[in-house]
């Protein structure tokens, strides 16, 4: 039987500098998006411990769900906040276990993965060039107007480009916890105080490796109706566990469904659980 351990894996998933830039098929982009806004191929990069018998590694249902949009790049002018959300894997007896990632953005050393991207870029281009200049009889009109939507345009997407001698190239990166339950703020602080240690200037008290092996080894779940107090990286970590007689764990905050959703679409969600309607969710 399982030995009721906090967590079962540590994963990592993100780019395969050996297989370079493939695209992500099941997206659903197509090629007239600037490369930076295509989504590649991510991979299971490592993972700790390599299985558990009580629960086998699913390695294609935990690397399309830590990053189900894949791969994405970005330059030093976007935005890089870490992105934190959880998931389920249910098995076909109807057990389940639950990951939580934390996806950030780190700059992309490999010279030949920055040189991929700079020619898809010209490839790109070069396509739009050809596929938007105006023809002939147009070209006057356009230079008496003073623009053209298809030079501006132009402009615009060479404006989102990357330039290998001007821009640093950063790409998306995931650390994964998975757990047989779904303590969400427990492991989100675990993730985000590993991710502080290792952008921080100053290294942890502790090798990395030891924080990892305590969570997956030494913390264990908590019994029914407890609370568990251990210590993180950078400070003290807490969950709690319903005993067999109240509401089942949920450990999500509430306010969020409010200001995803609304007050109205909330009550009526609500509505048609009570009606016992059936309720399809859906979501980018």
């Amino acid at each position: 039987s399982p030995p009721g351990r906090f967590a079962d894996y540590f994963v990592i998933c993100g780019l395969d500098t050996e297989t370079g830039l493939e695209p992500d098929e099941l997206s659903g982009e197509n090629f007239e998006q600037t490369p930076l806004r295509r989504t590649f191929k991510s991979k299971v990069l490592a993972r700790y411990p390599e299985n558990v018998e009580w629960n086998p590694f699913d390695q294609d249902a935990v690397g399309m769900l830590c990053m189900p949009k894949g791969l994405a790049f970005k330059t030093q002018a976007d935005s890089r906040e870490p992105q934190f959300h959880s998931f389920i894997i249910t098995r076909e007896d109807g057990s389940r276990t639950f990951g939580f990632s934390l996806t950030f953005f780190e700059e992309v050393t490999s010279k030949q993965i920055c040189s991929a991207m700079q020619t898809l870029y010209h490839m790109h281009n070069a396509e739009y060039d050809i596929f938007h200049t105006p023809p002939p009889n147009d070209r006057d009109s356009c230079s008496s107007a003073g623009d053209c939507n298809g030079t501006s345009v132009s402009k615009l997407q060479r404006f989102n480009s990357y330039d290998i001698s001007r821009d640093t190239l950063y790409v998306s990166k995931c650390i994964c916890l998975i757990a047989p339950m779904s303590f969400m703020k427990a492991c989100k602080k675990v993730l985000e105080q590993l991710h502080q240690a290792v952008t921080s200037p100053q290294p942890p008290p502790l090798p990395l490796e030891s924080y990892i092996y305590n969570i997956l080894y030494e913390v264990p779940l908590p019994p029914a109706g407890r609370s568990l107090k251990f210590s993180g990286v950078y400070g003290p970590i807490i969950c709690q566990r319903p005993s067999t007689n109240e509401l089942p764990l949920f450990d999500f905050p509430v306010k969020e469904v409010f200001e995803l959703l609304g007050v109205e679409n909330v009550v009526q969600l609500f509505t048609c659980a009570l009606l016992e309607f059936q309720i399809l969710l859906y979501s980018q």
